[in-house]
């Protein structure tokens, strides 16, 4: 690739200092120089996340940064949003609030289907991404490991996309022909994403990608006589356009040959696995089987959908058995940077998808629940991940063996620009850990600062959160229950005051940018294993790097490798920092970041306002859908309360944003 193909325009008041200059430098001119894997090794609070916007500019290639879970690739794609306003910086990760996947327990003859909650914003954000790598080159993607899941072929999903001009010469039932084959569906009652209505000569389309304007067609006769962008709730114009590009509503999709070639070879597998049953004597799964593709064979033809249409992914993309699936890397036209951030925890990650998803398959098509087929709708396979890896760049404070076994550069990104030493260390016995952590998470909070404390156990966590409340502290339990967007307004709410104490296991390491964290906490630091192993310990040490005042105390009742390890690492650190510090006359100073707004927050602007008292002519007219719906919650918690006369009052002020809603 051409270096410099694609301009970024990196917005932002920082500058290179410290480590950050010498970093970059190196780290482009190995991606030029065509070092396949480099290495960068950055403490916590150094400036990995500029460094690496830095790094896209300088060498002007698209780029997919991989994050190892949901709540760090949303900080992420928060904080690159601001560096790159004028490029397209997307989020590609599960679309699933809630997931359990589709399994059979053999031992107990049970069969459990698949359950999934899609969250529609996340859904909006990963079409997107593939439009957006698709149809250009300034491209930031910021992903989890789903990103080596099948998406569909971005060959039909680039030949299925739509090009409509004004003045072009169309019929209606043509124009809804392209329409229905590129995967959108006509509703004339519920217009939302994907959808098209009709109206007369007027076609809306809502493509499902947009967040809030549709695109209208008005015809006159077979010709389309002006198309304009609208709002997609009020149904407003908003400005008019010459031409209307619209990718497609699904990423599982094909041409109407190929469709009808894919239901075509699904019922000749089905007929070789239902005979081999036979063969086999096992009646019962063989018409299991049967009546369970039959069954999707019959929806495919008359709606073209399935529920589990990805399983029969291999047939509708032409691939041969065993081949890799599609991924978002496929949509590249061209050479990309990748980013594997903490990349200690995210390529084992990448190692072990393959394995776990053909585990829980073999089940299903082993006992006549899916064809096997299904196997071809999976994660890539490591060695098929790595023909991907042109030019690389791991990212971690604590990388590991396999990444430094590869790499052909590693650049230490030690100093930190704010002069910010490593805290210092403390071991305490862990027999009185309870009494003294009480003690030191009160004085955190006197002054002002946050506290994390780590348990080993869900059930340690859970009592240490209701006994720090119980004596007057706010503290809050973050589990693997909660979901990516409410971690994110947990979060932010720590640093906002909301609570001063955020207990939990395993999910307090990697990323946390949290600067009012003052102190880190780790209970049983002694107990020998992964989350008391010495990348853990710094890891977790590192959440507390962020500000002048903080400290990590250790509770452990002897000095274990793993601990001996770490606080030799970490006392390097401070070296190589307060040198850099005298030398350049540095004075330490706590990191200032604003609170920014998570993209996908349940928590959003609007809380800062009381709408009750809130003068209606001065509610915005793109709020008022918002408004109505905190004022209904309004009203009914005045209702519960017995509060019926401020309860009416709500009411009214609904009736009238409906009746200004109805005029717009």
């Amino acid at each position: 690739m051409a270096f410099g193909q694609a301009k970024f325009f990196l917005e932002t008041e920082f500058v290179p200092r410290g480590d950050q200059p010498l970093a970059i430098s190196k780290l482009v001119e190995g991606v030029r120089s065509d070092k396949r894997f480099q290495v960068l090794l950055g403490v916590t609070g150094s400036g990995k996340s500029f460094t690496m916007a830095c790094v896209i500019k300088e060498l002007g290639m698209p780029a997919v940064i991989i994050e190892p879970n949901k709540t760090l690739a949303g900080q992420i794609y928060t904080e690159f949003k601001s560096f790159f306003p004028k490029n397209a910086v997307e989020y590609l990760v599960s679309y699933y609030d809630y997931y359990q996947p589709e399994s059979y327990l053999p031992e107990y003859d049970m069969y459990i289907e698949k359950e999934a909650i899609v969250n529609e914003e996340i859904d909006r954000l990963r079409h997107s991404t593939t439009r957006s790598v698709i149809s250009r080159k300034d491209v930031v993607v910021i992903a989890t490991v789903s990103a080596i899941y099948n998406i569909g072929s971005p060959h039909y999903y680039g030949s299925l996309k739509l090009n409509f001009r004004k003045k072009q010469k169309i019929s209606l039932f043509e124009f809804f022909r392209k329409l229905v084959a590129s995967g959108y569906v006509r509703s004339d009652l519920e217009f939302k994403r994907g959808t098209f209505r009709v109206r007369g000569d007027t076609v809306d389309v809502f493509p499902v990608y947009e967040e809030s304007y549709a695109i209208r067609f008005e015809f006159f006769g077979d010709e389309i006589e002006t198309i304009k962008t609208i709002d997609a709730f009020t149904g407003k114009p908003v400005y008019e356009i010459e031409e209307a590009e619209i990718f497609p509503g699904n990423h599982y999709i094909a041409p109407k040959n190929e469709f009808e070639r894919a239901l075509s070879n699904i019922r000749k597998e089905l007929k070789e696995v239902y005979e081999k049953f036979l063969a086999e004597d096992k009646k019962e799964i063989a018409n299991r089987i049967k009546r369970r593709v039959e069954h999707d064979l019959e929806m495919l033809e008359n709606f073209g959908f399935c529920k589990g249409i990805e399983n029969y992914s291999r047939h509708f993309d032409g691939r041969q058995p065993g081949e890799p699936p599609y991924t978002i890397f496929d949509y590249f036209s061209d050479d990309f940077l990748l980013f594997i951030d903490e990349s200690h925890i995210t390529v084992p990650q990448l190692h072990g998808m393959y394995k776990g998803d053909f585990t829980r398959k073999k089940n299903l098509v082993d006992y006549g629940w899916r064809l096997p087929s299904a196997y071809d709708n999976r994660p890539l396979k490591f060695e098929e991940f790595k023909k991907f890896m042109k030019y690389v760049i791991f990212v971690s404070a604590t990388p590991g063996d396999w990444e430094l076994s590869v790499s052909e550069q590693v650049v230490e990104q030690i100093v930190r620009p704010t002069g910010i030493v490593d805290p210092p260390v403390f071991v305490k016995p862990a027999k009185d850990q309870i009494q003294d952590v009480v003690k030191e998470v009160q004085d955190t909070v006197s002054r002002g600062f946050r506290a994390f404390v780590l348990t080993l156990t869900k059930k340690q966590a859970e009592e240490l959160s209701e006994y720090l409340n119980s004596l007057g502290m706010k503290a809050r339990y973050l589990h693997s229950e909660i979901d990516t967007i409410e971690r994110m307004d947990i979060l932010r709410d720590l640093r906002l005051g909301v609570f001063d104490v955020l207990v939990g296991i395993n999910l307090l390491r990697e990323g946390l940018d949290v600067p009012e964290v003052a102190l880190v906490a780790i209970l049983d630091a002694d107990r020998q294993g992964f989350l008391r192993s010495a990348r853990s310990i710094i890891q977790i040490s590192g959440r507390a790097a962020r500000n002048t005042e903080s400290k990590v105390i250790l509770y452990a009742d002897l000095i274990t490798e793993a601990i001996q390890k770490a606080v030799e690492e970490m006392q390097r650190r401070r070296r190589i920092q307060m040198e850099y510090n005298e030398k350049n006359g540095i004075t330490p100073q706590t990191i200032r970041k604003e609170i920014r707004q998570f993209v996908l927050s349940k928590k959003t602007q609007q809380e800062d306002y009381d709408w009750t008292e809130f003068p209606i002519t001065d509610i915005p007219p793109s709020k008022i859908p918002e408004v109505i719906k905190d004022l209904e919650k309004k009203m009914k918690e005045y209702a519960k309360n017995l509060e019926f006369e401020n309860a009416a009052k709500v009411r009214d002020k609904i009736r009238e944003l409906k009746k200004i809603m109805l005029q717009l």
